[in-house]
This record gives C-alpha cells, structure tokens and sequence, in this order.
C-alpha cells in the first residue's frame, strides 16, 4: 500500500466517490472537496502527494484551482491532474499554463486513472 494521500475535488457528489473509491481501493489515502475554494482551504491546512480536480465547478473551476496551487510552495512539485468532460484543446493549454500536469476525460477508466496516478506518485 502505498500510503500517499491524493485530494479528489468535484462538485458532483457521485463522480467524487467513484474516483475515490478507485483511488482507496488501491491503497491510496483520499480526501475529497466539494469545489476548489473548498479544496484550496484543504491543500493549505495539509500537504496532499496529488490532487485530481473537475475543472467545472461552481465557487472555483479546477483550472482556477490549479493556478491558485501553483502560487503555494509546497505544491510547487506535486501532481495536479485535471479529470473533466471538458475536451477543448484551448481549455487544456490554459490547465497547462496554470500549472496542470495532466487532463483526463470523464468518463475516466478506473485503471487508466490508477496509471495515470501511479506515474505522479
């Protein structure tokens, strides 16, 4: 098991618990938000090894999420993957240019997900 904890930040409640019920599943530490200013208060009161966001959320989008990460030092060399419908390639220009490591489109495929995770941590 790997112990690495991995915040999981989505505003719909069932597609938060599937992604962290792959990611338990799989030995991974997971706690999840309900959108990215949510997110943002819970990356700043622990460190997280990942963080996988939906980018449309009300409050914060994940790409916002993102770049506001990016400012705190200690997100500086963590793994922020965008999971999102969203598939526009000018949308994940701007992810990149905020600070995404990666994009993933939903619906995710639980063990493309768990490669993707495994590569960052």
């Amino acid at each position: 098991m790997s112990g690495k904890s991995i915040l999981v930040v989505d505003d719909t409640r069932s597609m938060r618990k599937m992604v962290s019920a792959v990611l338990a599943g799989a030995g991974y530490d997971v706690s999840e938000a309900g959108d990215g200013a949510e997110a943002l208060e819970l990356a700043k009161a622990r460190q997280f090894d990942l963080v996988v966001t939906d980018h449309n959320m009300p409050v914060m989008d994940g790409v916002t999420l993102v770049r506001e990460l990016r400012q705190l030092a200690q997100y500086d060399g963590v793994a922020l993957i965008v999971l999102s419908t969203e598939v526009d390639p000018a949308l994940k220009q701007k992810g990149r240019e905020a600070g995404a490591t990666g994009w993933m489109a939903k619906p995710f495929d639980p063990q493309r997900m768990l490669d993707i995770v495994g590569k960052f941590v």
